[in-house]
């Protein structure tokens, strides 16, 4: 007798179901991906699967012969009950006492390097397909195929839909003392509705990125936090249950199921097996449900077996991690995401030199030249199964739908901003038209380049009028990439437009709503400005780039402006002025990780070690006309912490200093925001231009507490708001030769900037809840200092949407 476990609403296999014949101790376990075999001359008639978290499910049989049997279980929806020991300690809590003692031996973490071959594939498909949902005129278009969906699902199954399906080996390579990682993309294989190019894609699509390790205390999912079943800390997150004793290969193993003490917290249900003699972990099925204080998902679940290695410390050699995507209204679907991998060929303790890890992710020129079934035949650690095979063709069937063409194009403008027209793209749409009190209307088109028409240069233009004042504004530039392998870039831009004083775009580039919303209402100190730049920039080693730029730019107001050329002089002043200055910025950030998106580089963050930038500024009189000489030197630590049971902090601290006597716009005006919606990138108490500085020192701070105490307030839960803490500090003065030379006779008093005083700091402090209705965060922010500054608030109420997990 032999067979497969699949889930019914997945289709996906179920590894460690018991399978017995019933009335009997014959029986086995399914492996890994959900098989089993049962060898026996005398079997029963009924063959009984169960398995945690699902309904037991039974099939008759006939006697003799050799016979296949499937089963598909679905997921019982009832809680686990609780689990009551009446005398005397839990026996599950000596098991893991010895498991955090022995952590510092069988943790992977304690090799000096390892490397192993990795298959990896995943699937994304659309589920929970409603009868609402295949009456949209869009879904009516593509009823062919989902008439056909179910045999995606399986016999017993739900139907499915598929998106995406891709497959890669490659070779993974770590080492310790740094820790650093490598990972070579030799091939791979992507099909897909709307991916094209699959340059971003199969960046992702490697182990690099579904690799979870839960001897470590917390594991990073979907951007949150979530603590391991052997956290050093164990016992405050979970309930602990031995249930059994079983042989899983050589290894004699104790099972234990495991459930967090409290549902909304993001912790794990699931079992672990534990090698009786090494106290390592096994085998893991761990799953995070409904009740989690998560939005969109429904499930995640994480499915791991590992093996020792020569020197002891255990590697996983076959993962599976599911994450199924709820339906955000009811008239919607919803989307699962499947991850598997599988590790073979382990070495160990042979290190590489630090050169060799320069680049985390490295794509073969060859990955995608090879899609012919029989060669991938030869590559996988498994052959595909017929469903996933269906699969193929069944996206294939859909990417040659009109309609769904179509779809795919919007989307694709909705996410990146411009729309591709062959080897041009239009846009960005965010910036077609806006209004505000200057200009009036505005209207604004522009294109770039991508790379398809070229993957050394990039040409990009935009062309803007504003009908109140009759004004062209332009951007013209040319970038070509000198390197992709130490990515280098020379970038050469001119730009006439106008613009706010004290939204320096160069630093809220990351930002670029803000940017977009700049643009609109009353503009308390606008100036047009001509620019011209040349920048250069080159990453030296992994994690350290240097840039130098030269830029030369006008300032011409359309405020009550002035400035004195001689502060001893009161008579004579100044509107308008020339800047020419070289800026040298050093950015060190350890283990930041990039991928390259087309002809783009895009970050996304470091993982332990801050982002460090330092930048020097430079200006010269008489270059290009320039009216000033100065020096400026500003420095930033920005550094993402995790904080335990507390979330997760984000600290960013910056100081500057200007070395010389300038007009105020050649300072810094810090940047306030008198607006209803917060921002972390603005002082949200503060007045536009309230505070102007030669010299500062800043602190933000941002304590994102999850469901850290509202989960444990009854029928708050429910509601799974979170909480969230801010600061806001910032330390600075204005010299007196600096105060000296504003013209206070020809400045408005409301558009005089202000200043610290006797070095206060100005602090405004925060409190807020995010997550309600899922889509709302509410701030109340308390300014603490300057409080009888004029027109100060020294309380508000602020509104973000955003959409998160």
């Amino acid at each position: 007798m032999k067979g497969k476990i699949t889930d019914v609403n997945t289709g996906d296999p179920i590894p460690f179901v018991n399978v017995i014949y019933q009335g009997t101790t014959i029986g086995t376990t399914t492996d890994f991906d959900g098989n089993f075999t049962i060898k026996t001359a005398t079997p029963g008639d009924t063959l009984v699967a169960s398995y945690i978290g699902y309904k037991p499910k039974k099939k008759a049989v006939a006697k003799g012969g050799t016979q296949t049997i499937n089963l598909q279980l679905e997921e019982d929806a009832t809680s686990l009950q609780e689990v009551v020991i009446n005398a005397g300690e839990n026996p599950a809590y000596a098991i893991l006492r010895e498991v955090v003692r022995n952590k510092s031996k069988n943790d992977k973490r304690k090799l000096t390097a390892y490397e192993y071959d990795t298959y990896t594939k995943i699937e994304i498909d659309v589920d929970n397909i409603s009868d609402k949902f295949r009456q949209k005129k869009v879904m009516k278009k593509i009823t062919q195929v989902l008439d056909s969906v179910q045999r995606i699902a399986g016999d017993d199954g739900k139907p499915i839909l598929p998106l995406f399906i891709s497959e890669s080996v490659s070779k993974l390579y770590y080492r310790d003392d740094p820790s650093l990682r490598k990972e070579n993309i030799l091939k791979t294989k992507i099909n897909g509705v709307g991916v094209e190019d699959g340059s971003v894609v199969t960046q992702f699509v490697g182990s690099s990125f579904q690799e979870y390790n839960f001897y470590q205390n917390w594991l990073t999912i979907v951007t949150k936090e979530f603590v391991s079943p052997i956290a050093d800390g164990w016992r405050l997150y979970y309930d602990y249950d031995l249930t059994d004793s079983v042989y899983i290969g050589d290894d004699y193993c104790y099972r234990l199921d495991f459930n967090p003490r409290s549902p909304q917290e993001l912790a794990f249900t699931g079992t672990m097996w534990i090698t009786k003699n090494e106290y390592a972990l096994r085998q893991i099925d761990a799953s995070v449900g409904r009740a989690a204080n998560l939005n969109f998902i429904e499930k995640i679940r994480i499915q791991q077996e590992l093996e020792a290695t020569s020197l002891g410390p255990w590697v996983p050699v076959k993962n599976r991690v599911l994450i199924d995507v709820g339906e955000v209204t009811n008239n919607s679907a919803g989307m699962l995401a499947k991850f598997y991998t599988s590790n073979k060929n382990i070495v160990v303790n042979k290190p590489y030199d630090l050169k060799f890890y320069e680049r985390p992710i490295v794509l073969a020129e060859d990955s995608r030249m090879y899609d012919d079934e029989v060669y991938w035949d030869t590559l996988r650690h498994e052959p595909l199964s017929e469903t996933e095979k269906n699969v193929y063709k069944m996206i294939d069937t859909l990417q040659n739908i009109p309609v769904v063409k179509t779809y795919t194009d919007i989307i694709k403008v909705f996410i990146d901003g411009y729309y591709d027209v062959g080897k041009v793209d239009i846009g960005p749409y965010l910036g077609l038209v806006a209004w505000n009190d200057i200009e009036g209307v505005r209207v604004q088109g522009g294109f770039r380049t991508n790379a398809d028409f070229s993957k050394k240069w990039i040409y990009a233009g935009q062309l803007g009028y504003g009908f109140n004042d009759s004004r062209v504004k332009y951007m013209a530039s040319v970038q070509t990439i000198l390197s992709r392998h130490r990515w280098t870039t020379v970038t050469v831009r001119a730009r006439s437009d106008l613009r706010r004083l004290g939204v320096e775009e160069e630093d809220l580039e990351d930002n670029p709503l803000f940017l977009v919303a700049s643009r609109w209402g009353y503009f308390r100190r606008g100036f047009y400005s001509d620019e011209y730049k040349v920048a250069f920039q080159r990453e030296l080693f992994k994690g350290f780039t240097q840039k130098v730029m030269f830029k030369y730019w006008t300032f011409e107001p359309t405020f009550d402006f002035g400035y004195f050329d001689d502060p001893d002089v009161s008579v004579a002043f100044n509107q308008n002025f020339q800047a020419s200055e070289v800026i040298l910025e050093t950015r060190f950030a350890r283990d930041e990780l990039f991928i390259q998106n087309d002809n783009e580089r895009v970050s996304l963050g470091t993982t332990k070690w801050p982002i460090i930038t330092a930048r020097y500024t430079r200006g010269f009189q008489g270059l290009w006309g320039s009216d000033f000489s100065y020096d400026k030197l500003r420095l930033s630590v920005a550094k993402r912490i995790k904080t335990g049971p507390l979330g997760v902090a984000l600290v960013t601290v910056q100081g500057e200093y200007i070395f010389n006597t300038l007009p105020y716009p050649l300072l810094v005006l810090h940047l306030g925001n008198q607006s209803p919606l917060y921002s972390a990138v603005t002082y949200n108490l503060m007045n536009y231009g309230e505070f102007v500085s030669d010299h500062y020192a800043s602190l933000q701070y941002r304590q994102y507490l999850e469901g850290f105490l509202l989960n444990r307030i009854p029928l708050i839960q429910k509601l799974r708001w979170r909480l969230l803490g801010t600061a806001n500090v910032i330390m600075g003065g204005l010299r007196t030769s600096n105060q000296e030379l504003i013209n206070t006779s020809t400045t408005d008093e409301e558009l005089r900037p202000g200043g610290f005083v006797d070095r206060r700091p100005y602090v405004e402090l925060g409190y807020g809840i995010e997550n309600i209705f899922r889509f709302l965060r509410v701030d109340f922010v308390h300014r603490v200092s300057y409080l009888d500054n004029k027109d100060a608030r020294k309380f508000g109420v602020l509104f973000t949407a955003q959409f998160q997990l």
